[in-house]
């Protein structure tokens, strides 16, 4: 459930937010060095303190894109203290990730009454300092927090809300919590708890709201209800408590909403709730409850969700069928008889889903097979619950021979794995699902995922990230339940099966995030009889996106075989977001363990198919190898074949996963346009965001850079490259999946609309360059494969939101084989980067990379475009100016007007010096990359060497350049003639064509 600041306190915060806009006073100097400390104790980056955070609080907070509804970045003050200061009262860190710990620095805030951290990764203890806080809201779900819940937390005797669920807190509560008597609400649930709740804890008579689902605690469930009179909302979910419900739970005349299942030993009758007319949620489930349904649930006419399933409960069905706003029925896995109530089966029943299966109710026929029941599963409900066979309820579906085998790809698409064919289970789930329109197999599922609004869809998991196991394909999708579900074969020959589960978690995460703090655990039923207890996929599995196989024999004697998941209670329900939790399962295989009848006659008649197959291939290859003798075919593969041919170290994605997180490539979403297709922002299921590459099915020198882009990146890994994470192929759709830069490319930021560009300080500028080079050095000097980039320019270099340069695009790489001195290619690159040597002849070397390097450490410098430089009379390229200052003896005259005074001149003049050594017309003068790192950091001096310019304004070598680029005869036209006379000072590396 979505926890929030309550109404009043948001209203309240909300009010004084407006008085500190309103208000001209600043934030004490000693609250915003505390909100330095707490910043770097957090782990978090994007808090501006050149403004004051109160005053400017919109620029104070930078503003992020997200898609996460329950992502929060706010801070509240007040200012009308009589100080005429604004002071800290509020902190709200939501879904943010922070992955530090919990900062003992705030008790330096000392008017703060608001912290609200859920959602991230935070560990560590809760810090001892917060014992002298005055604190009234305190929110610490989901995070990553252990050790033992400390007893100081009675001294906030301030404290009103307090939530620690989905941590990792264990031991005894505090019998100190008991001094937190104004406390209303109290959120224990989803950690380590153990032994009883302490008596003192009877202190807290304003308890409006308590949870301590999914705990250890031993003992019965204690009986303090007489002293929580007040409360509205009691969730005693797999807590470790035995039973009997107590019957002092009679006097909570105020509930709305209980919740207690899963109690182990003792049961008991129905407890006594005719009080609580005002409940709109009631669950009591697996709790050992023996009798009837009592006649007062009849006058709870508010009740929206009744779940009183997996009890023993006897007797028939109470008639709700005035209760208008009762949706969802469950009173399954009961002892329930008599006839179904004709309200139930009425078309006009308002009750959106029921579930009554499993049961013992006296029809002749079980109307689960009519398909007109929709929502409601009656699946075994007059068949009793110990009984295994189904022909009762699929008497009129007759098996039309013996099976010997199932093979189900659950909640994915028909499927073939070597000689295996998985069929398809893609039927959309409920919370009350009987589905049989398979011969032989069905399924059946009941449950409600709680405190989230869940579709349809939701039944089905799909992967959220790349897959790499073997046989992946039985891992994309996957069938889940909140509850319970029930896969049955039917028609199957008696005797012996070896029955195999695929598993893989595929929503939880393992990273430094509040993705990947759930925890799944659920039981597994074969035959109705428990084989695997708390059953984690991902400890089992030994981590996430991992395959594990369960293996049982199972026995079938009545010719059916059932296979149930069931959700006890236990983990978590909250993380990554609310509903992740429930029994989940990839496939399911089974096999007969004996021969099956005729098998001899069987193997004749495939051997001698078999044999025909074979004749029939043969003089289809004569065929057509004849036809390629002759020339009539060719071959070529397709560029799909050529892309699964490679040793990819990434994985797969697939089309629905990018086309759902960029929102069916909404123009929205569009970021960019390459030379082979457009790019688009995305935004996985988990939270991370993408950038998407696609190649347009019209371009062929596309297809070859898309095949040769993954080949490349795929193996490279430095923090001065783009991360490729992988790619997907399907049909005429190729797609490239790489990290999202959010500052988007170098060439964006310096030469981008001045709306749309950000300010780079000088230090910024130096840091880009020196990674830059990083970068390149990498590739030339350190990675097991030498590349030659080929295409460095500024459009290339995209920036993270920390501005680190990360070198992309590497369609037009090649490798550089050490025992080659260069490398003869087509010339391809982008003209006004490319070096003079291979532009003219094609002689290709990493020296080539050097000379783009430079191109842009110019432009860096002067924030200045060398491709679209207004040329005057004195020079025509940014590179020619850079030459002709450097003769003069002015090379400031070179840097960016935008800078200012606010730079080093010394680290300046040292990077346009590296920058024309990079760029000197020979190839031999120019630095390696490992030497420019070194020059650019200050570790070596920089040579320095005159170059004439001149030296570019040969008119032959620039009309053979243009003629390599344009592919025509020696001879120019007459207008290219003129165009070459026109621009007698124009540079090949000015030119702003593509080749």
């Amino acid at each position: 459930m979505k926890r929030v600041l309550p109404d009043i306190s948001f209203t309240v915060a909300v009010f004084l937010l407006v008085l500190c806009m309103a208000a001209q006073a600043a934030t004490p100097v000693n609250e915003v060095k505390a909100l330095r400390e707490i910043r770097l104790q957090l782990g978090k980056k994007d808090w501006n303190f050149s403004v004051d955070p109160c005053i400017n609080e919109s620029s104070w907070l930078t503003p992020k894109l997200d898609s996460r509804p329950l992502y929060n970045n706010s801070l509240f003050c007040n200012c009308s203290y009589p100080d005429s200061v604004c002071h800290v009262i509020g902190l709200f860190l939501q879904g943010q990730d922070l992955d530090g710990v919990l900062p003992r620095a705030l008790v330096k805030l000392p008017y703060l009454k608001s912290l609200h951290l859920t959602l991230n990764y935070l560990s560590g203890n809760i810090p001892h300092e917060w014992a002298s806080t005055q604190l009234e809201f305190l929110s610490l779900s989901m995070n990553n927090l252990s050790g033992p819940l400390p007893s100081f937390l009675g001294n906030i005797t301030t404290l009103t809300y307090l939530g620690i669920e989905n941590n990792l807190f264990s031991g005894m509560v505090p019998l100190e919590l008991g001094k937190l008597v104004n406390l209303e609400n109290l959120i224990l649930s989803a950690n380590n708890f153990s032994g009883e709740l302490p008596v003192a804890l009877t202190n807290l008579t304003k308890l409006t709201e308590l949870r301590i689902s999914s705990n250890n605690f031993t003992g019965r469930i204690p009986d303090f209800f007489r002293s929580w009179k007040q409360l509205q909302k009691l969730e005693i979910q797999a807590s470790g408590f035995e039973g009997p419900i107590p019957s002092s739970i009679s006097i909570l005349s105020n509930l709305t909403e209980l919740r207690i299942s899963d109690l182990v030993g003792e049961g008991s009758k129905f407890p006594n709730l005719s009080s609580m007319r005002r409940m709109w949620r009631l669950m009591l489930r697996s709790c050992n409850i023996t009798g009837s349904i009592p006649p007062y649930i009849s006058n709870m006419k508010m009740i929206q969700i009744l779940d009183l399933s997996f009890n023993r409960l006897e007797g028939s069905v109470p008639d709700l069928r005035d209760h208008k706003k009762l949706e969802y029925m469950y009173l399954t896995s009961n002892l329930l008889n008599g006839p179904i109530p004709d309200w139930i089966m009425g078309s006009d029943n308002q009750v959106k889903y029921l579930d009554l299966s499993y049961n013992s109710f006296s029809e002749s026929f079980d109307p689960a097979c009519q398909d007109t029941l929709q929502n409601k599963n009656l699946f075994k409900s007059s068949s009793g619950r110990d009984n295994l066979i189904l022909d009762e309820c699929l008497k009129n579906v007759p098996c039309s021979k013996d099976r010997y085998s199932m093979h189900i790809n659950c909640g994915g698409n028909a499927i073939t794995i070597g000689n295996i064919m998985y069929e398809a289970d893609s039927e959309l789930g409920s919370s009350a699902k009987f589905f049989h329109e398979k011969e032989n197999w069905g399924f059946s599922s009941t449950g409600l995922f709680w405190d989230t609004d869940a579709s349809l869809s939701d039944y089905i998991a799909y992967n959220v990230s790349i897959l790499t196991m073997n046989e992946s394909e039985l891992y994309t999708s996957a069938r889940l339940s909140p509850l319970s579900f029930t896969y049955y074969a039917r028609c199957l020959a008696k005797g012996t099966y070896n029955v195999k589960l695929h598993f893989a978690e595929i929503v939880i995460r393992d990273n430094r995030s509040f993705y990947s703090l759930g925890r799944r655990i659920f039981d597994i039923y074969v035959q109705e009889k428990l084989v695997w207890k708390d059953f984690d996929i991902e400890s089992s599995a030994r981590g996430v996106d991992k395959a594990v196989v369960k293996e049982h024999k199972a026995n079938v004697t009545d010719n059916v075989l059932m296979i149930r998941f069931y959700w006890a209670g236990k983990g978590t329900t909250a993380a990554p977001k609310r509903g992740t939790y429930g029994p989940l399962i990839s496939a399911i295989s089974v096999e007969s363990d004996f021969s099956r009848p005729h098998d001899g006659k069987k193997k004749i008649s495939i051997v001698v198919l078999v044999g025909a197959v074979v004749v029939v291939l043969l003089l289809i290859f004569m065929i057509l190898g004849i036809l390629w003798w002759k020339g009539c075919l060719g071959g070529r593969s397709s560029r799909e074949n050529e892309l699964k041919g490679l040793d990819l170290q990434t994985g797969f994605f697939t089309y629905r996963q990018i086309k759902a997180a960029t929102n069916n490539f909404n123009a929205a979403n569009k970021i960019g346009e390459g030379g082979f297709g457009s790019v688009y922002k995305g935004i996985l299921l988990d939270g991370t965001v993408i950038a998407v590459k696609q190649l347009s099915p019209k371009s062929k020198q596309g297809s070859r850079e898309f095949v040769n882009e993954i080949g490349m990146i795929s193996s490279l890994q430095h923090p001065n490259l783009v991360r490729l994470y992988g790619c997907c192929i399907e049909g005429k759709h190729l797609l490239l999946v790489y990290e999202y830069m959010e500052n988007n490319s170098l060439a964006h930021t310096l030469f981008g609309p001045v709306d749309g560009r950000l300010k780079l300080d000088w230090s910024a500028r130096q840091k880009i360059c020196v990674g830059m080079a990083r970068g390149l050095a990498f590739l030339h000097e350190e990675s097991t494969l030498k590349v030659v980039h080929r295409d460095i320019k500024a459009t290339n270099v995209l920036l993270d939101r920390d501005l680190n340069p990360k070198i992309s695009d590497f369609g037009l790489a090649k490798l550089d084989e050490e025992e080659n001195t260069h490398i003869s290619t087509r010339i391809a690159g982008t003209i006004g980067y490319m070096a003079p040597e291979y532009a003219l002849r094609g002689y290709l070397t990493d020296k080539a990379d050097v000379f783009s390097f430079g191109v842009v450490a110019l432009e860096i410098v002067a924030g200045k475009n060398n491709m679209k430089y207004q040329p005057n009379e004195n020079f025509v390229c940014l590179l020619d100016k850079a030459i002709v200052l450097q003769q003069k003896g002015n090379l400031m005259e070179l840097v960016d007007p935008e800078l200012g005074s606010e730079f080093s001149k010394k680290e300046v003049i040292r990077m346009i010096k590296v920058a024309l050594l990079c760029t000197n017309p020979s190839p031999a003068p120019r630095p390696t990359m490992t030497a420019v790192v070194s020059m650019l950091e200050g570790g070596t001096v920089v040579d320095e060497l005159n170059i004439d310019p001149s030296i570019y304004g040969n008119n032959e070598w620039r009309f053979e350049g243009l003629r390599n680029q344009l592919g025509k005869s020696p001879q120019p036209s007459s207008r290219e003639s003129q165009s070459l006379a026109q621009s007698s000072n124009a540079t090949w590396m000015c030119s702003s064509t593509s080749v």
